[in-house]
């Protein structure tokens, strides 16, 4: 009997871990398993022919809240064609919310939660022809499948994914860990070893990304599998989703003695009120990690990845001002995020308490709430995506160097250069040109800093244009 495991990733460079894990239990047990995987960017005509051709007696499709349209227009045309093959989705996105899906006849069965034993328990009742759930799964099951998941020649990008635990000690308000309890860990020496096998099957690849919740759950584990990469035959570049306010000495230790861009780490930060985090069930202290992230920063050897949430409870515009302004510096990236109200997470249950609006369609995102206005909201998509063209982009990086030690308020700085820019540039921020890019932050930074020094900032501009575009500067910074 024949699967085919479907993924639609985000880009070239990612990859599906998930159809990944459930692959290797089906193929011992005697099934024939083809994975398929392809980009948002590719045509839906042309996915279609290709999972057509495949010709499988069931189909499982991986549902999160960025793919499950084309997912579910896909699923629901290629069972037109095949009505005697069975399709089966699985993930997060169609997890919870089930009653989304009652009359779809379509679908001949949704696997909820972790997948490995529920999807071999139903293509073995299918390929025996019993009967089956058509809603199986359940929220914890074993985690004891050992192992990377990718094979050596398999085509992958440049990003590869890495799963040493599963689930998540905190039950934030707003994420789907929340939904189950507990984690599970692999141990230090059989993590190691499983990343030792990326260097033998994948020596193209540059990034390891730890999927892990919150990889330092456990410190004294965490800082025994940095201790150890830190030799010289682990190659890779490892991202690390962590908790600031768990570090103790030794983590920050060992971490200032990695070479510069073998670790990342991702902080979550969403907020610094703290009537905004008890209400997400989100119990850190906030200064506590803002600290953590600006010292690992100052020593200029990992990067760091800071994350702030708009929209959540409690939070109105002034206030995630402050939140910006907090965190402003103490890290290489500051992102900002937008809070999406997920089936099967507390906020979305609470949406009418807290006067929400958001998108009816994935991915769900909170256009206004009792304390924060839909313009305002708005506000803070744009000054997200001049963050990204200016900040992120690190196109920028020797003049920022020079404007943020004049600016008052970061956050006014941000917020004023998003407005200035609408008012002088009606095109959308990602068809404005480079040179203009630059032309317009040096007319704002002259127009809104009094003590700025001219001169100093066109040379700042300068040698950022020059080191970024490959080109002369423009005339206007001559």
């Amino acid at each position: 009997m024949k699967i085919v495991l479907f993924a639609i990733n985000g880009s070239f460079s990612h990859t599906n871990l998930a159809i990944r894990c459930l692959r290797e239990p089906l193929e011992r047990a005697g099934f024939e398993v083809v994975l398929v995987e392809h980009t948002l960017r590719d045509r839906t005509a042309h996915i279609l022919e290709h999972l057509y051709r495949e010709n499988a007696d069931i189909y499982g499709f991986s549902c999160y809240i960025w793919n499950v349209e084309p997912m579910l227009t896909l699923a629901e045309t290629l069972k037109s064609l095949l009505p005697k093959s069975k399709i089966v989705l699985g993930g997060p996105e169609v997890s919870y919310g089930l009653e989304r899906f009652e009359d779809a006849s379509w679908i001949d069965a949704i696997v909820r939660g972790e997948g490995e034993e529920a999807m071999l328990s139903l293509c073995q009742a299918i390929k025996e022809e019993r009967e089956y759930p058509r809603i199986s799964g359940t929220d914890a099951v074993t985690f004891a499948d050992t192992g990377v998941h990718y094979r050596e020649g398999e085509e992958t990008g440049g990003i590869l994914y890495y799963e040493s635990s599963r689930g998540c000690p905190y039950s934030c308000a707003y994420c789907l860990s929340s939904a189950t309890h507990g984690v599970r860990f692999k141990s230090v020496e059989q993590t190691l070893e499983e990343l030792l096998t990326f260097e033998k099957i994948q020596a193209n690849c540059k990034v390891i990304k730890f999927v892990d919740r919150t990889f330092n759950a456990d410190v004294k584990r965490a800082n025994a599998i940095w201790q150890a990469l830190l030799d010289e035959k682990y190659t890779k570049s490892y991202h690390f989703e962590i908790c600031a306010s768990l570090l103790n000495e030794e983590s920050f230790k060992i971490l200032s003695r990695f070479p510069k861009g073998k670790v990342q780490l991702e902080i979550g930060l969403q907020s610094t009120n703290p009537e905004t985090l008890a209400a997400s069930s989100r119990h850190i202290d906030a200064h506590k990690v803002i600290d953590a992230a600006r010292r690992i920063r100052e020593e200029g050897n990992v990067h760091v990845h800071l994350d702030l949430i708009a929209g959540l409870p409690y939070e109105d515009y002034a206030s995630f001002a402050k939140s910006f302004d907090d965190a402003y510096g103490s890290s290489d990236m500051l992102q900002l995020g937008f809070l999406k109200l997920l089936h099967g997470t507390e906020l979305r249950e609470r949406a009418e308490e807290y006067e929400y609006r958001y998108l009816p369609t994935p991915p769900y995102t909170v256009l206004q709430s009792k304390w924060i206005t839909y313009p305002q909201m708005q506000r803070l998509t744009h000054i997200a995506e001049v963050l990204d063209r200016y900040l992120e982009s690190g196109r920028f990086a020797h003049a920022l160097w020079y404007l943020t030690p004049l600016m008052p308020s970061p956050f006014g700085f941000w917020e004023g250069l998003s407005i200035y820019l609408e008012n002088h540039d009606a095109r959308p921020l990602q068809r404005i040109s480079q040179p203009d890019a630059f032309r317009y932050l040096l007319e704002y930074a002259k127009g809104k800093i009094e003590s700025i020094d001219l001169s100093k900032l066109k040379e700042m501009l300068a040698a950022d244009f020059a080191q970024h575009e490959n080109k002369n500067p423009p005339s206007f910074l001559r």
